[in-house]
């Protein structure tokens, strides 16, 4: 695995006290060739991905927006970039989220209540969950019955709070609720969607198609179809088709209509890097262990997703034995692992640099489990 020089550089000092390295221009180039490939589409961010300041404002020149879910998000982006236009999304707002309503682009309503508690002036987005097949998705969103989002039902009733008419309104001549005094400046401008996650370019496409014809048979023009491109931690090298994505789009798209997408993981993943050293290598029943300085307590990816974190080994003796091991950290759980019984050449003091850290890592790590020290972090520009 090919290790930037910067990060060879960052390991050549390292303690035990574990590093995250994130290569900040690699991941402005990889911005701007995602832009390009979307030209015609709106590119916005999903901050839970990654909310590391550096790596937001590496983001900003090439994002039209950024995409927060909750009132801390919000508040974490506002404060570093003031201009930056926010949509706000996610479910189980608080009364206190909701008041934030004025201050976002744009707001996803998940539900009818939803919509009750809003107060205005807002620009509305319908999060939908249709009932469409999807398969081959590594996390399934919708399509089902799952907490996100409405079925056409629940579409419905928001669309008669608003005042605009569905396609059975319009046949009955008629609507059936109105919001209370004060709602009138909540404007509906669409619907948003993300169906699935970890699915290739033709299978979100195919997505993308059915959420455009339910929202365009309710009169919207604009349509958030929210993020879920594949990123594979077993091969790293195939990359998410940007290219054939954004060229799809642009041909389901008609004149007038805004298009936008929210990617996460498959823009910031490749920039990240840990950097853990090896503070034992055992055997137990015949099995070898590498005990690294770090833990699933700082790169906790590797559990959530089940699968073996790639990484490259970067020596600091001749010692390393070669052979199948198991990379562990030091928690006090047996869940504590990077990578089962994977061809490895390691010794005690060796460097191991595991790639792909920069999306649902140290963000989503359980960072005070045994009060181990927090890791550094280091930024190549």
């Amino acid at each position: 695995m090919d290790v930037p020089s910067g990060v060879r550089r960052a390991a050549e000092s390292l303690d035990d006290v574990p590093a995250y390295v994130y290569d900040l221009a690699g991941l402005a180039r990889h911005a701007a060739a995602v832009r390009a490939a979307l030209a015609g589409t709106e590119l916005c961010y999903a901050v839970k991905a990654n909310p590391d300041p550096e790596v937001l404002r590496a983001l900003a020149p090439y994002a039209d927006g950024f995409e927060v879910s909750s009132g801390g998000e919000f508040e974490h982006v506002r404060a570093l970039l003031p201009d930056a236009r926010l949509s706000f999304g996610g479910p189980g707002k608080t009364g206190a989220e909701l008041a934030l309503t004025p201050s976002a682009h744009r707001w996803h309503v998940e539900s009818p209540a939803e919509l009750r508690r809003l107060r205005g002036p807002a620009d509305v987005l319908l999060r939908v969950n249709l009932d469409v097949p999807v398969t081959g998705a590594a996390l399934a969103m919708g399509g089902g019955a799952t907490p996100f989002g409405m079925d056409p039902d629940g579409v419905a009733e928001c669309l008669a709070l608003l005042g605009r008419p569905t396609p059975a309104d319009a046949a009955s001549g008629g609507l059936s609720e109105r919001l209370p005094g004060g709602r009138g400046a909540l404007r509906l401008r669409g619907v948003h969607a993300h169906l699935a996650s970890g699915l290739a370019a033709p299978d979100l496409l195919t997505l993308a198609e059915a959420v455009l014809a339910y929202g365009r048979s309710l009169g919207l023009r604009e349509f958030n179809l929210g993020g879920g491109m594949a990123v594979s931690y077993t091969r790293p090298e195939e990359r998410f088709d940007w290219a054939a994505y954004g060229a799809g789009l642009r041909a389901l798209a008609r004149p007038g209509e805004t298009l936008r997408v929210e990617p996460g993981r498959a823009l910031t993943a490749y920039c990240g890097w840990y950097l853990t050293t090896v503070l034992d290598v055992k055997r137990v029943h015949g099995e070898r262990f590498a005990v690294l300085s770090g833990g699933t307590h700082h790169l906790r990816t590797p559990v959530t997703k089940g699968h073996d974190q790639p990484f490259a080994v970067l020596p600091r003796s001749e010692d390393g034995e070669h052979g199948p091991v198991t990379l562990v950290g030091r928690l006090c759980t047996p869940k504590d692992v990077f990578s089962r019984r994977v061809p490895a050449a390691l010794a005690v003091g060796d460097v191991v640099a595991f790639a792909m850290a920069g999306a649902y890592a140290w963000n989503i790590s359980h960072h005070d489990f045994l009060m181990h020290p927090k890791p550094e972090f280091h930024y190549l520009r």
